[in-house]
């Protein structure tokens, strides 16, 4: 069964990359979509079937070479099982959504044949996205790890005769090859210090690596925690984590479709799943776990800080998703990989309604982003507000503290701030808090904005604007189901209920290394995290008012103290709107000195030192040899017996006066 939900993506991804031409445009891509159905059924049998054994299925003999021995197949745990639901339903409602949406396509004229091509790379990229998710070993993951990247790069740069989505495209390629660039000398590590890339193997010998240093950049370090901080370095890359996320909102240039499968559910919650899977390392680096909490939550913050003032309606929501995966992080550094896992599942549902949801407004609006085009559109595209409302309360948390009622972002996210509280970061804390008050502000920022008040910007496209098609409001029905009852649904096997935890992920009393995939050393921080002061499991509530009130003022009571507060505070606005300038630094670290390098190689190197010096030595020295080896050859016998004597003399000569010659 697990094997067909790996490949039908692939059949699909074949069919429509190659036999679309005969099958034509429509079959082709109505087969790939039932093939992703089937895997979504197929995967929510195992996730709700499964009793959290962890099972291998081996496929094919993969790799031998000298002491790396590895084949190629499935790891089918409960982290597996939790992210072939995520992976696998979000994909098939992006391919059910696909075909509304790319029918409304204003970047390709009516008769080219792009739908085939892009339901090709959808499917390829869930092929990638399953292979990384059910690898048994780290080779085969790394594998599906850079298929993604391949993938996103197809997808990100789908409209290729734009150049900013051809920049972007770029930019998101080379700033994950960085990341996976530690992601490797991770797995180098791993199999230089044991042996193995398997994970069993790996994970029965961590605390041996915790007992012994690894001799890296001229120092000695401990071994678990510099393996820990690479790995985590490729998590960075692929979940855009501070330092490394630059090119997830230039990545909003791919079509809304692209935005909700990557940058929602799969390709961004790559690097939480590499920590999770990796918690039985972890939890014998605390140092690295430390960097993780505070990579994590300064992402949260700093995210969270820039969505406040973006306007185009995608990188709001792309920002927001760099904030929640900061969260993400910040549970799994603080040992609850469960509670990271849960946020993982959640999020997936209204992260990926969310990006639906604005494509649907950006369809209804004739592709116009800009929130402040927008106002006044609930009365337009009832059913798309009804989504986007959804969505809204849950990513802001909204449900009835101190109990297990509310919706899928209240209940997982209370449950990382606590966790982080109980284990003992006030800073992964109390920046939590603060970026949950501003995830409200923005979140409902976007829906005033473009929702409420009047209409601004073109009249004409508010006048046609109308509601989207049932192939798009389908997969918005179904994430608002999983919006709004995930969490209750779950909350007691991710976190709430201890022994449901356990049975969930087949935990052993203590933990044990892979034990359904996690590794809990012990569940003292979920306990203490339960036992929370009440002021602690009120903070988040607390900061989601505080944002709503403030934006509830800014953009419908009060719509003039926005620009009147940014004029005010022009360096502290446009320091926001600018990203913290993160973009224009790394311009000039690395852009401008890697361009100035490379014509310095070009103009001086290149072009005085080779074509100018050694190529004009070359032309000299070179005809002077072939002019003097040609006329060695005169075609006399003589001439050559001659030689060879003098050629015998000489080797004689050096022989004897070498010793040689006893």
């Amino acid at each position: 069964m697990t094997t067909i939900i790996l490949l039908a993506p692939l059949v699909g991804a074949l069919i429509c990359g190659f036999f679309w031409t005969v099958l034509g445009e429509r079959v082709a891509q109505v087969i790939s979509t039932g093939l992703l159905f089937l895997a979504a059924v197929l995967s929510w049998y195992v996730f709700l079937t499964f009793d959290g054994t962890t099972q291998h299925i081996t496929l094919l003999r993969w790799i031998e070479s000298g002491s790396l021995s590895t084949d190629w197949g499935i790891r089918l745990d409960r982290l597996t099982a939790i992210m072939l639901v995520v992976v696998t339903t979000v994909s098939t409602l992006v391919h059910l959504y696909s075909f509304g949406y790319m029918a409304h396509d204003e970047n390709w004229g009516h008769d080219e044949p792009y739908r085939a091509r892009f339901f090709a790379y959808l499917s390829f990229f869930t092929f990638a996205m399953l292979a990384l998710v059910t690898a048994d070993n780290l080779v085969q993951m790394f594998f599906g790890w850079e298929g993604v990247g391949v993938a996103s790069y197809l997808l990100i740069g789908f409209y290729y005769r734009k150049p900013t989505a051809n920049a972007a495209a770029i930019k998101a390629f080379v700033v994950n090859r960085v990341g996976d660039f530690g992601f490797a000398l991770g797995i180098f590590g791993l199999f230089y210090m044991t042996d193995s890339i398997k994970f069993d193997d790996v994970f029965a010998g961590v605390e041996e690596l915790s007992k012994q240093n690894l001799h890296f950049l001229w120092w000695d370090w401990n071994a678990a925690n510099l393996l820990g901080v690479l790995l985590f370095v490729g998590a960075c890359g692929k979940s855009a984590q501070l330092f490394l996320h630059t090119w997830l909102p230039d990545a909003m240039e791919g079509p809304t479709p692209v935005s909700a499968l990557i940058h929602a559910a799969t390709m961004v919650t790559a690097g939480v799943f590499l920590v999770c899977r990796m918690s039985p390392l972890y939890e014998f680096a605390p140092q690295a776990k430390e960097l993780i909490v505070v990579i994590g939550a300064t992402t949260a913050f700093f995210a969270a800080t820039v969505g406040l003032v973006q306007n185009d309606i995608k990188r709001v929501i792309a920002y927001s998703t760099c904030s929640q995966l900061g969260y993400m992080f910040v549970a799994a550094g603080s040992g609850v990989y469960g509670v990271a896992m849960f946020h993982l599942f959640t999020h997936a549902f209204f992260k990926a309604m969310l990006f639906l949801g604005a494509g649907s407004v950006i369809t209804a609006m004739h592709h116009e982003q800009d929130m402040r085009n927008y106002g006044g559109l609930r009365k337009k595209i009832p059913l798309t507000f009804a989504a986007m409302l959804i969505g809204t309360l849950a990513i802001t948390g909204v449900g009835i503290p101190f109990t297990h009622i509310g919706f899928a972002g209240f209940l997982s996210k209370d449950a990382i701030i606590e966790s982080a509280y109980a284990g003992g970061s006030m800073y992964g804390f109390t920046l939590l808090v603060v970026a949950a008050c501003f995830t409200s502000f923005y979140s409902w920022r976007l829906i005033f904005m473009t929702f409420y008040g009047p209409e601004k910007g073109d009249h004409h496209k508010h006048e046609h604007a109308q509601e989207s098609g049932m192939s798009m409001l389908i997969p918005l029905g179904v994430l608002a189901l999983g919006a709004v009852f995930a969490g209750m649904i779950w909350v007691g096997s991710f976190f709430s209920n201890v022994e449901g935890m356990q049975h969930f992920f087949n935990l052993t009393e203590g933990g044990a290394p892979g034990a359904g995939g996690i590794y809990m050393a012990n569940m003292d921080v979920i306990e203490r995290a339960h036992e929370s002061p009440a002021l602690v499991s009120l903070a988040p509530f607390i900061a989601m008012l505080i944002g709503f009130a403030v934006a509830y003022l800014f953009y419908i009571r009060r719509p003039d103290l926005p620009g009147k507060l940014a004029e005010q505070q022009a360096p502290l606005y446009r320091f926001l709107l600018n990203k913290w300038y993160f973009d224009e630094v790394y311009d000039v670290i690395f852009v401008r000195t890697a361009n100035w390098l490379g014509n310095f190689l070009w103009k001086r190197g290149d072009g005085n030192v080779i074509d100018g010096t050694l190529n004009g030595v070359a032309l000299g020295i070179i005809p002077f040899f072939t002019r003097w080896a040609g006329r060695m050859q005169s075609g006399y016998i003589f001439t050559y017996a001659f030689a060879m004597v003098i050629g015998i003399g000489l080797l004689l000569t050096w022989m004897t006066l070498g010793g040689g010659a006893k």
